[in-house]
């Protein structure tokens, strides 16, 4: 990831400090932690200056849903950014991208879940729904009793009206030693796969959620909607780290409709949507 000359300060804090956090998982976890915290709502005209490098407690895991999560690598989202500058009104933790390993377990965690999660390296989902903190949730979202994921696929994973959000929302991030946050959430990162590489999953996760979601549709033939149609038209505005990564996931599944011949009729009875097209300011 390149960042821009005038983020350095927060860029060398995060990356001078995950150089010195890759100590051996079974070491002792220590009581306290240095974490970059955002302590009050932002005031000052520098947005780095509204947040600070502190040592606070290690956070503790609330039950046996949740994990310790020692951070490896964490990525600067322009989101946070925003926060620093009184978006969202956050306090807290900042930081939503990272890849990390699970430390520690709740004590009351299951045997097999101690075997398949424990010195296991992740990325996570950052939305947390009630059904995390409220046993049953009271939401109808997270366990789809209103039947919501039959129209917007899996909307119970991100969309609980009651959720927090990992740095963004009522829920201490990833700029820290180490974070928590709940099993259901973790995606296990391949071992041949780089700290550098596996930190750019939730960007990319945004990206083709686009998709996953029915949000933009190149097929000829969209049963789900039960009418033919030439495809969609999409623009893509700013070529940004989340722009360009729209940008390939877009391009992709056009290439794969317009190619594969289960994606609907052929370009003799219906014409070819436009390729999805991207708007930005650097000359690539």
């Amino acid at each position: 990831v390149n960042f821009a000359a005038t983020n350095v300060g927060l860029t060398f804090f995060i990356y001078s400090f995950t150089l010195n956090i890759m100590s051996s998982p079974t070491a002792t976890i220590p009581s306290t932690m240095k974490a970059f915290v955002i302590s009050s709502a932002a005031t000052n005209i520098n947005p780095l200056d509204n947040g600070s490098l502190l040592t606070v407690p290690t956070p503790s895991m609330p039950s046996p849903k949740y994990a310790l999560i020692k951070v490896l690598r964490a990525g600067i989202c322009n989101t946070d950014l925003e926060i620093l500058r009184g978006y969202m009104g956050f306090k807290g933790v900042l930081g939503h991208e990272f890849v990390g390993r699970v430390v520690k377990l709740h004590d009351d965690a299951a045997e097999e879940v101690r075997k398949e999660w424990l010195d296991v390296r992740v990325c996570g989902d950052i939305n947390l729904g009630c059904c995390n903190s409220v046993d049953p949730p009271a939401c109808g979202v997270c366990d789809d009793s209103l039947g919501y994921d039959g129209v917007h696929s899996n909307m119970s994973r991100n969309h609980c009206p009651n959720r927090t959000v990992l740095g963004i929302l009522n829920h201490d991030g990833t700029f820290a030693e180490y974070m928590i946050l709940p099993i259901t959430n973790l995606h296990k990162v391949p071992d041949g796969m780089s700290n550098e590489v596996a930190v750019f999953s939730e960007p990319l996760a945004a990206a083709c959620r686009v998709l996953e979601q029915g949000l933009v549709c190149f097929k000829y033939n969209d049963e789900k909607r039960h009418m033919a149609r030439g495809g969609d038209r999409v623009a893509i505005l700013g070529d940004g780290k989340l722009g360009l990564c729209v940008a390939e996931i877009c391009g992709r599944e056009y290439l794969r409709c317009t190619m594969d011949e289960e994606c609907g009729t052929t370009a003799a009875t219906i014409t070819k949507p436009a390729a999805p097209i991207l708007f930005g300011k650097h000359q690539h």
